[in-house]
């Protein structure tokens, strides 16, 4: 099937919560341009979620968006405020933690490098950390009904972590496919506190050691938690692909963001066996919400990221070279340095610095 012939491609659009909608346009824009350099087509599918999406339909998730989720393989989803959302109030639910837990979107993966132009501390890194999304120290994703979090009197609060066998496999298995398909060191790092969480964290250091019997061309380490921060720090080249339980991924994933020019350049990308998820690695910054400087770097590689995933669903290559022109372009316009936003330095404005990339894709 050739592209001219191909169906358009259908990706879900959630705006989300304060810069959300910004960015996410940003987004939408740039991927579209890059999509039609190769004759594809992309249909956006507007579905409501976050704050906005209560006074509309009752619910940060409303069922018209849960209903048309399953049906359409690939989604964008702005941050979210998750934070500020009233506890105890039923119409308030985490969209991240929801689609995650609930489209078992169990790999969240963190791309970490450096890119040109942009001051940073380790401008060579390149690391990519794939955190485990269903289970773990999240209170809305450990637990078939209500939360892991129990309150037994007003002075204690008693947090449960879940971890499975199943969810550790399936993990491993991605970091361990990542490694192969990246063929930067060819290695996986598990990264646990097995010394002291000796169960939970134990049986997760089994099952990557399993996998890595079953991928003997892949080389393989494991670190304990706080020995691995450091050394990401300190030598972050002799590192390929982490793979790491939900919340040190969460973590780990921010201080990486961190070495090469912080969370506007970090993309994350949610996948699972039939659904995956656009989503950067940084907050709705509500304190810059309307102001129109948000950086939307992070949000378009999230979604170069998804056109790469969407590339093997819909057998289409140039959705590949789709999501290349749109990673090319990004790097010569931070190479220039002639547009950058306020937390790179610059004074560019989220639209001025969408019109430098999309103009760097067409001279592309």
């Amino acid at each position: 099937m050739t592209a001219e012939s191909a169906a358009p491609v259908r990706i879900a659009v959630m705006e989300g919560d304060d810069i959300g909608p910004e960015i996410v346009r940003s987004t939408t824009r740039i991927l579209d341009r890059a999509a039609k350099r190769h004759a594809i087509d992309i249909e956006w599918v507007q579905l409501p979620a976050g704050i906005a999406a209560v006074d509309s339909d009752g619910s940060t998730l409303p069922i018209r968006t849960r209903e048309a989720l399953p049906d359409i393989p690939g989604w964008i989803l702005g941050p979210v405020s998750h934070r500020d959302y009233p506890m105890g109030d039923a119409r308030y639910v985490n969209p991240s933690g929801y689609l995650r837990k609930n489209f078992e979107l169990y790999s969240n993966v963190r791309p970490a490098r450096g890119w040109p132009g942009v001051e940073c501390v380790h401008p060579d890194m390149n690391v990519v950390i794939v955190r485990e999304n269903t289970e773990g120290f999240y209170a809305d994703r450990n637990m078939l009904d209500g939360n892991g979090e129990l309150r037994p009197d007003l002075d204690t609060v008693i947090s449960v972590r879940l971890v499975t066998r199943r969810a550790s496999m399936r993990v491993a298995r991605q970091a361990f496919a990542l490694a192969r398909e990246r063929d930067v060191l060819r290695k996986v790092t598990c990264v646990h506190k097995a010394n002291v969480l000796r169960r939970g964290d134990g049986l997760f250091l089994e099952c990557c050691r399993d996998v890595a019997a079953e991928n003997p061309d892949i080389a393989f380490d494991d670190f304990l938690v706080d020995a691995f921060a450091m050394r990401l720090i300190l030598r972050p080249e002799v590192t390929d692909v982490v793979v790491t339980t939900n919340m040190f991924g969460d973590i780990l994933s921010d201080e990486a963001a961190g070495l090469v020019g912080g969370l506007g350049l970090a993309p994350g990308l949610n996948i699972g066996d039939d659904h995956a998820m656009a989503q950067a690695v940084h907050g709705s910054a509500p304190d810059i919400a309307g102001q129109g400087i948000a950086n939307p770097i992070a949000e378009i590689l999230s979604g170069s990221l998804l056109l790469r995933w969407l590339s093997r669903v819909h057998g289409q290559p140039e959705l590949i070279a789709a999501a290349d022109d749109v990673d090319s372009a990004i790097a010569a316009t931070l190479a220039s340095g002639d547009t950058r936003t306020p937390d790179l330095g610059g004074t560019a404005t989220t639209e001025s610095l969408t019109r430098a990339i999309l103009a760097a894709l067409d001279a592309g």
